[in-house]
């Protein structure tokens, strides 16, 4: 029997068995499942002994600079489980394409990667894990941004939720905006930027690596994102409404104001070279990217601040052999004879 590639449909596909991937209709998503395996990476890999050297010392970290860090590892170590459970539990038995699931089941590993990261600084550095990860409850800001995720990824969450229908793909492409758009392409982003900051300064070098692998990781899950939201716009055009581009318009600009509340929380008096003024300046910056990728009018029209981030994304890992394990696999799947 030959398989139309035709009858394939990212979500209601009752005319194809989602088992099997051949022959492939999205082949944006097997870029991506292929981008995130040459991307490859554990954080054991990562040396941290510079870092705990720093983090013990007294005069190494203003008290501004370890409450900067100390934010981002609460926020970052609860959001990366959250995110992993959304996938796994929900968006996965939605999307009835095969080659959707197999990048699924890829991000998904990526989150548990994230997951572990957050572990393995918790215990190099010999943080409370009770203080970092009770941070959602205790910090108003990082709590705010937690509660705005799940009322907006609350369809998902409804044991009954279907996607059958108009109304219920709008449902279902609203939580895909909220999990994908600003959960993972708005929220994460002033962590980013703080965290890499310290990078760029040759403080805390271990710890900013990894969170350069996780906003590699991360951009392409953005990728994925709306590459699948776009697809289920195109393939259900109906649900795109006036009303409802507004309704994800305002959604987002909502992300950007809790996000910037959250950089000027976390960044009350600024560090060398970083301020949240500048912060709020980039969230807007992406923000309008974040709108005009899914095909919606920027609304901010703000120069990117922070040029360096994009350069940060596509950094080639190179270390001497005989320091640390290798950590750059981009070559490896990619030989050319």
């Amino acid at each position: 029997m030959v398989v139309n590639t035709d009858d394939k449909r990212i979500l209601n596909c009752g005319t194809t068995d989602p088992n099997k991937i051949l022959p492939m209709k999205y082949l944006w998503a097997r870029e991506h499942y292929k981008k995130g395996v040459s991307n490859n990476w554990v954080p054991e890999e990562v040396n941290m002994q510079k870092d705990v050297e720093t983090w013990k010392s007294k005069d190494a970290l203003t008290e501004d600079e370890r409450r900067l860090i100390m934010w981002n590892m609460g926020f970052f170590s609860t959001a990366e489980s959250l995110t992993a459970n959304n996938l796994v539990l929900t968006i996965y038995s939605h999307i009835t394409n095969p080659e959707c699931r197999q990048y699924l089941l890829r991000q998904a590993y990526e989150e548990a990667v994230h997951t572990d990261t957050f572990i393995y600084c918790c215990d190099t550095l010999g943080l409370d894990p009770r203080e970092v990860y009770n941070m959602y409850n205790t910090i108003p800001s990082i709590k705010r941004k937690d509660e705005f995720v799940v009322n907006m990824t609350k369809s998902l969450l409804e044991p009954n939720f279907s996607t059958e229908g108009t109304e219920n793909i709008q449902r279902f492409v609203h939580d895909l905006v909220g999990f994908y758009v600003i959960m993972e392409g708005i929220f994460f982003y002033a962590g980013f930027v703080a965290m890499l900051s310290f990078l760029r300064r040759n403080k805390m070098v271990g710890v900013g690596e990894q969170f350069q692998f996780i906003l590699r990781d991360e951009s392409v899950h953005l990728a994925f994102g709306t590459d699948l939201i776009n697809t289920i716009v195109t393939e259900n055009p109906e649900i795109w409404t006036e009303q409802f581009k507004t309704t994800i318009t305002e959604n987002i600009k909502q992300g950007v104001e809790l996000e910037t509340a959250y950089a000027f929380d976390s960044l009350p008096r600024g560090i060398l070279g970083l301020n949240a003024d500048t912060i709020a300046e980039y969230l807007k910056y992406i923000a309008d990217r974040r709108l005009e990728r899914i095909n919606l009018k920027k609304v901010y029209g703000t120069e990117n601040p922070f040029p360096w981030m994009s350069e940060i994304i596509d950094l080639r890992k190179e270390k001497n052999f005989f320091e640390t394990r290798v950590t750059e696999y981009q070559t490896a799947g990619n030989l050319k004879w």
